[in-house]
């Protein structure tokens, strides 16, 4: 069957949408009457001649194309790990925040294995998880202290969930990390206490469905924990304490980037380099699994990186190992010398002799 051809106004009709520019639209609004490719395409375009520039000027030597594969695989590896943090600035800024993030890993786990203080109380409440919520709770909201006893002022003040009563506050000594403002009172406790008479019960309002995931249920419960002189640090550690515990199935997959003003938000917009909520998640998440630590790991490590040195919080666990993972994760973000660095100088020499001698 033979086709008829249509005029150009024809067929523009029948590929045209309203509003929407075609190729050769595009070329022509640039002062072109070509079709201009875009910047991604153009970038690839480039990328090519390149290889192919490369492969001129290495010829076909076995020798001296292997040495070129294995210094451009070193500086793949090098780019990709400065990428996941481009706000780094400074060796000793890679290298602190490695120590940091492998703290809070090991702390992680040693919540899980053996939990120290009033957390090994929580857990040995899980069967009473009314109890249990409750005692996380006044720890993520008063913070332990930095002293060698950090739950004293906790103890101190803390009341049960079965006698209904709220501490008494007046003049209590805070950790670092607190939700408790003077000026508030107890009026943040007693909205959580109607929270959860509305919920039906604090393990109700934080477990949820029971066919949740446990990232699922984390996201739920934190967006429902929401309230006045709860922010955003505090709630996020009650439920990473409630998760690692095992009193509460809880496991985030995100950081809750959202609040401008929480101290955490701040280090990880200068550690990832953008203020973008959605784009710090993808690169926290990056990072996360580049390290090989929880996500909940950036809370605390994130926080510890933007402070002084020698003023790590803590919170209330303080003797951890975590030698092998802070060497570990230091290699990964390049603040040491890997561990061929010292092969390199040959590479290079062997490289260059084999591209002369092809």
């Amino acid at each position: 069957m033979r086709r008829t051809r249509r005029s150009p106004p024809e067929r523009d009709d029948g590929r045209r949408l309203d509003g929407v520019l075609t190729a050769r639209d595009s070329g022509r609004r640039e002062g072109r009457g070509g079709v201009t490719a875009p910047p991604l395409w153009r970038e690839q375009i480039g990328q090519l001649a390149s290889r192919r520039l490369w492969r001129q000027k290495v010829g076909t030597n076995t020798q001296s194309r292997t040495a070129h594969q294995q210094l451009a695989g070193r500086g793949l590896a090098v780019r990709l790990s400065l990428a996941m943090v481009p706000g780094l600035r400074a060796t000793v800024e890679a290298a602190h925040l490695a120590d940091e993030l492998a703290f809070s890993a090991a702390r992680l786990e040693q919540l899980h294995a053996a939990p120290p203080g009033l957390y090994a109380e929580v857990a040995a409440l899980r069967d009473q998880p009314e109890e249990a919520a409750w005692l996380a709770l006044l720890i993520a909201y008063l913070s332990p202290l930095e002293t060698d006893e950090p739950f004293a002022e906790i103890e101190r003040v803390r009341t049960t969930w079965a006698s209904g009563e709220l501490p008494d506050l007046d003049g209590v000594e805070l950790g670092p990390r607190p939700a408790h403002d003077p000026s508030r009172g107890t009026r943040t406790l007693e909205a959580y206490r109607h929270w959860a008479e509305r919920a039906g019960s604090q393990a109700a309002g934080i477990s949820g469905d029971a066919g949740w995931t446990p990232q699922r249920r984390f996201e739920r419960a934190f967006e429902r924990l929401a309230m006045r002189g709860f922010d955003r640090g505090p709630r996020y550690e009650l439920l990473v304490v409630l998760g690692s515990v095992g009193v509460f199935d809880l496991r985030p997959w995100s950081l809750h980037l959202s609040d401008a003003m929480d101290p955490t938000t701040i280090a990880a917009k200068r550690v990832f380099g953008i203020g973008d909520a959605m784009n710090l998640q993808r690169r926290a998440s990056d990072l996360a699994n580049a390290a090989g630590v929880p996500m909940e790991a950036l809370d605390l490590g994130l926080l510890n990186w933007s402070r002084p040195e020698g003023e790590r919080i803590t919170a209330g666990v303080r003797d951890v190992d975590d030698a092998d993972r802070r060497t570990a994760l230091r290699r990964l973000l390049r603040a040491e010398p890997h561990e061929d660095a010292d092969d390199e100088d040959a590479d290079d020499g062997d490289a260059d002799d084999g591209a002369g001698e092809a």
